[in-house]
């Protein structure tokens, strides 16, 4: 499976952010940037597979590309779904404590 390179990758984006806030305090990204890009990136690697899947139906693509592209898309979509699910477990868990 997949997921530890995902995981890898993303513990490699937050660990170069860190390296980078670290530098420099003044100008570093916070959490709401962090989360933009990893949602443009998401929706660019879906796209890329999309357009991927529509050169190999009109034979522009090789197929082996085509797969590669395909999968990262899957990859994406089962990541973005995770972590939809993990925020509504906890808003879920937030609404459930007692006041």
């Amino acid at each position: 499976m997949a997921l530890p390179a995902a995981a890898a990758a993303a513990y490699q984006s937050i660990a170069n952010m860190a390296g980078a806030s670290a530098s420099a305090p003044a100008s570093a990204p916070g959490f709401s940037d962090f989360l933009s890009g990893a949602i443009k990136d998401s929706i660019n690697t879906i796209s890329q597979g999309e357009q991927a899947a529509t050169s190999q139906v009109t034979g522009k693509a090789n197929i082996v590309d085509v797969v590669n592209s395909v999968n990262s898309a899957e990859l994406t979509l089962d990541t973005v779904v995770a972590v939809r699910d993990k925020v509504v477990a906890a808003y879920q868990s937030i609404l459930n404590m007692p006041i």
